[in-house]
């Protein structure tokens, strides 16, 4: 297209530079013929300079040596002195015989040819389009302007022979050239794309490490940062599958082989004694809901990821929720010397929630702070309407020597404590906890404050309306802390 435009284009201008030098060398023709017709206008002159010559002895003289002028197939024309009447010059006389006498012919434009004015245009003679040329004569009898004129047809054709032959050879130029950049900017072009797809088949080949030089600000750029993320998150993910499999593996090889071991005992009869049954029952029990709650996790992880979890939620009254959680776990604290505080305000609005799913996320976050709190700490949970329409539940409890990554304990099989594998699980409790907050238009973060504790919030919708049931009296403010322990 572009190639065909460039040649109409140049096709045009060639055209009317071939227009204008035909009219250019028309003009300097008349110049030349001008005294001999002039000289046949009045070849004898009297005494008082009055000349002889009738109109058409002149016309006669004309037709006879119009050969003698060397104009060749250009058409004569000359043209009559304008009057008031007929402003317009008229022909008086043609070569070619055919335009009627008095037929005005406008002249055009006045350009300036070897230094003498001349007129030059394009008229129509004989429903033909013609190029004219000529100029006005002084001192004659018969005619005031000589006009020579060729067809336009003629001189086109001409131009057309002539450039037919450099406009094929630049045509074709111009093909080989648009064909050489077009190789050279496509492989400019699919060298990038080349390299996208060989590190496509590489990362699905299984070397997720692969990543491609091509990111810079253009269309293809960011299509190669987008891969580049891309083979991250799935570099990190299998990473994180691999370290899940074998915490997994780990955790499951310590209570089956506990079973197996016990099993195998109570079955060959190799423990006798009522204590010792009792002992090996009450270890495969344990074992046995350790397992069960690994599975537990895992089924609602995925329940979570495919968004097969169904919801009921309603309006939940945290403080009662955070109260039960705290009585759930008070053994468990005592067992570590752990004091439990509880603050809730004393009218503090009920969140939308699913009672179930909310038991889940609070027993996760106070779950984590009595494995992680070190031994004699304080553990805090406290609950404030933020005055947004939103509750913040936050649970409070100092760290031990390595802090967990704040950025990182929603992850997936995260633990802050590898070493405590047995107690910690396989770091499933927070990431699930963190969906099902989000499930539930809430949100669940990490912070850790500069005084080295670590404070799980939660955040949740409050209920659009209270309870449907009578208002109960307003619940005073409560602060739990373990019971004492009793001393033999």
């Amino acid at each position: 297209m572009s190639l065909t435009l460039s040649g109409a284009l140049t096709g045009f201008l060639v055209l009317q530079l071939q227009y204008n030098d035909a009219m250019d060398q028309m003009a300097k023709t008349a110049l030349v013929v001008q005294p001999q017709i002039g000289r046949w206008d009045c070849p004898r002159r009297g005494a008082r300079n009055v000349c002889l010559t009738s109109g058409q002895e002149f016309f006669d003289v004309v037709n006879t040596n119009i050969g003698s002028l060397g104009i060749g197939d250009d058409r004569l024309l000359l043209l009559s002195r304008p009057t008031r009447f007929a402003p317009v010059p008229s022909v008086i006389y043609d070569s070619y015989g055919n335009i009627a006498p008095d037929t005005p012919i406008p002249l055009g434009r006045e350009t300036t040819v070897s230094g003498q004015r001349v007129r030059e245009g394009q008229v129509t003679l004989d429903g033909t389009p013609y190029l004219v040329a000529g100029l006005q004569v002084a001192n004659t009898v018969h005619f005031s302007a000589i006009v020579l004129a060729q067809p336009r047809a003629r001189v086109a054709s001409g131009a057309a022979a002539q450039l037919a032959y450099p406009i094929l050879e630049a045509g074709a130029a111009g093909l080989v050239l648009a064909i050489l950049i077009t190789m050279l900017l496509g492989r400019a072009f699919t060298r990038p794309l080349r390299e996208l797809r060989r590190a496509a088949e590489d990362v699905a080949g299984g070397n997720y490490s692969r990543r491609v030089r091509a990111t810079g600000g253009d269309e293809i750029g960011v299509v190669g940062q987008a891969f580049n993320r891309m083979a991250e998150a799935v570099e990190r993910a299998r990473h994180q599958q691999r370290q899940f499999l074998a915490n997994v593996s780990h955790e499951l090889k310590t209570p089956l082989t506990s079973l197996i071991g016990f099993s195998q005992a109570l079955m060959d009869g190799s423990l006798r004694t009522p204590e010792e049954k009792e002992r090996a029952a009450t270890i495969l029990h344990e074992e046995a809901r350790r397992v069960l709650r690994m599975s537990q996790e895992l089924l609602d992880l995925a329940r979570v990821e495919s968004g097969q979890l169904t919801l009921s939620q309603q309006p939940v009254d945290l403080g009662v929720q955070l109260q039960q959680e705290i009585e759930i776990l008070r053994k468990r604290a005592e067992a570590r010397r752990l004091t439990l505080r509880l603050a809730v305000p004393s009218a503090l609005p009920p969140v939308q929630a699913d009672p179930d799913r909310l038991h889940q996320i609070l027993d996760n976050l106070l779950d984590n702070a009595v494995k992680y709190a070190p031994e004699g700490t304080t553990v805090w949970a406290s609950a404030e309407d933020t005055g947004d329409g939103r509750i913040t539940t936050a649970v409070r409890n100092r760290i031990g020597v390595r802090p967990p990554d704040p950025q990182r304990m929603f992850d997936r099989f995260y633990r802050g404590d590898a070493s405590r594998s047995s107690a910690a699980g396989v770091g499933l409790g927070l990431a699930i906890s963190r969906e099902l907050a989000i499930a539930q238009n809430g949100d669940l973060r990490a912070e850790l404050s500069a005084d080295g504790s670590l404070c799980l919030k939660l955040d949740l919708p409050r209920a659009p309306q209270p309870p449907a049931q009578a208002e109960a009296p307003a619940r005073p403010q409560v602060r739990l802390s373990p019971r004492p322990q009793l001393r033999g």
